[in-house]
């Protein structure tokens, strides 16, 4: 070769070196970001230890463990640490629905009456849709349901329809655990089963989730997390429940991050069901006033930032979950929690936000909360704005005559366009506090996935609310 040629064969040896090393250099500032944000995060929020995974294609690209999966064993969090899933395994129910329908076994336009036939008349015009997207106008648990005694199905069942319609169904959208209970007692009465040998059979072994299971406190389960709650400021371990309690079909199980690593690949397959059924699970729900509600069966899902998204969370037990699956993108976030006060929506944006700069949090940093009894009353009252049942009793005369009834209902309808209202308001994050005119003023950030709704509350000195804005 003549000198005159190796200037160019160096040159462009040297571009191939940069072109083969841009995607490790890429890697290794994205890993460095995670890292960074889930850091200050779990130092900010207090949360023991958390366990993610970003997945590209169905593959594993990024794995991480932090912290500790159990504080007085100071045991680490490692890619198996099996933590509770909460709703997140409200996507398994909804799939073993999904693959009876496939069989026949069952129609989503079916009336629920169909198999159960003693529900109560105003059941009539309820099918197995509506308990999918949670339309069918039921409630929640009663404020007095006990969770620390055992139920049987025939229980759940005798309270559940013992429960008054909330709304005629497709007349709105609110999210019901005991709608998913009732698919599970559902799965049984159809298959003869009871609704997790039926998913473990059908879902977790053909995807080889080997170590995905129903919760159980007293089985010898290998790399448990233990589950922590925050009171005063102070980690205490979770509150105990009833064994048929964590077995319900509205989020019964342990997983690790691995497990749900193949859950995400087994969705770009079609192991469990057609391309066109999944699509179909991924549909916003139409109600009968036309708007639509950005949820499918068993998943969130809207268009943010100009990305396809499907998404869950999950809230049980000193636990906290969220999946977050770009299908288009073929990018999906996962991460597990042991803190039952971990900010899940907030935490998964921040997430997603490493990838996607455009679902960056406001820049608004959230302070020291030192009047938890406030800021527990400005939640109770948003939840009843965003429910329609705001009253007057926490205003002052002046903010009553402003607010109702048509500001009451535009701050209503705005906290409805949360992707899960009841959960943001109650891990809203106070961002700001002053005194102002006579009167106390706090600034709240309400962090979906997508966007922030920041509430401006004026407190009187009797703690009377006499002025309330959210935009």
């Amino acid at each position: 070769m003549s000198t005159s040629t190796r200037p160019i064969s160096l040159t462009i040896s040297f571009a191939l070196l940069l072109l083969l090393a841009t995607p490790c250099l890429a890697q290794a500032d994205l890993e460095a970001r995670i890292d960074a944000y889930v850091r200050r995060e779990m130092q900010r929020q207090q949360i023991p230890g958390v366990s993610l995974a970003v997945v590209r294609n169905g593959k594993i690209a990024i794995l991480k463990s932090y912290g500790f999966s159990n504080l007085e064993h100071k045991i680490p969090v490692k890619p198996e640490t099996m933590f509770q899933s909460g709703s997140i395994g409200k996507q398994f129910t909804a799939t073993a629905v999904m693959l009876l329908a496939s069989e026949g076994r069952l129609s989503l336009e079916d009336k629920i009456s169909k198999f159960f036939p003693d529900a109560p008349e105003s059941w009539a015009s309820i099918t197995v849709r509506h308990l999918l997207t949670h339309t069918a106008g039921l409630g929640d648990y009663p404020p007095d349901f006990d969770l620390r005694r055992d139920h049987t199905e025939a229980e759940l069942w005798t309270m559940i329809k013992s429960i008054p319609l909330a709304y005629q169904p497709e007349e709105q959208w609110d999210y019901s655990n005991l709608g998913y209970v009732t698919l599970g007692i559902l799965v049984r009465k159809i298959t003869g089963k009871f609704h997790w040998d039926f998913v473990s059979e059908r879902i977790f072994k053909p995807l080889g989730m080997q170590t995905a299971r129903v919760i159980s406190e007293a089985d010898i389960v290998p790399n448990r997390a233990a589950g922590y709650r925050l009171v005063k400021g102070q980690l205490l371990n979770q509150e105990w429940v009833s064994p048929s309690t964590n077995t319900t079909a509205d989020g019964p199980y342990y997983f690790s991050v691995l497990d749900l690593a193949k859950w995400d690949a087994g969705l770009y397959s079609e192991t469990l069901l057609s391309h066109a059924q999944l699509a179909q699970m991924w549909e916003p729900v139409k109600l009968t006033s036309g708007n639509t509600k950005g949820y499918g069966f068993g998943w969130h899902t809207e268009v943010l930032h100009g990305h396809s998204v499907v998404f869950h969370g999950g809230a049980w037990q000193g636990f906290k979950s969220f999946i977050v699956r770009f299908p288009k993108d073929r990018i999906t976030f996962i991460f597990m929690a042991n803190s039952w006060d971990t900010r899940d929506f907030g935490f998964a944006r921040g997430l997603v936000a490493t990838h996607f700069p455009e679902f960056a949090l406001p820049a608004a940093a959230a302070i020291t909360d030192h009047e938890p009894e406030i800021t527990a009353m400005i939640r109770r009252v948003l939840l009843q704005l965003a429910q329609g049942k705001a009253n007057s009793d926490s205003f002052t005369p002046r903010a009553t005559s402003t607010m109702f009834p048509d500001q009451a209902k535009k701050v209503g309808a705005l906290l409805n366009t949360l992707s899960l209202p009841i959960a943001l308001i109650f891990t809203n994050e106070l961002t700001e506090k002053r005194d102002e005119a006579g009167l106390r003023v706090y600034r709240y950030a309400l962090n979906d996935l997508g966007k922030t709704i920041f509430c401006t509350i004026r407190l009187t000195s009797a703690d009377k609310i006499d002025d309330l804005t959210c935009s």
